[in-house]
């Protein structure tokens, strides 16, 4: 799959939110889709690494307000 034709959903994601993109090179997904969230002018974006449902990939979210 090529880096472009990923659709980060970041302009429908509430406060408390997020989504997850499963993977293989993290660093790079973390990096891109954090950049994309900066284009999409959300500061708040936060992305870790983890598993879901048997997939390595990247977990992105917004944290709940305070």
């Amino acid at each position: 799959m090529k880096v472009s034709s990923i659709h980060f959903p970041w302009e429908k994601l509430e406060k408390g939110q997020g989504f997850f993109i499963p993977c293989l090179d993290h660093d790079a997904m973390r990096e891109l889709g954090l950049k994309k969230a900066v284009l999409c002018r959300i500061l708040d974006a936060r992305a870790i690494t983890g598993i879901h449902n048997g997939f390595t990939g990247v977990l992105f979210y917004r944290p709940p307000r305070a």
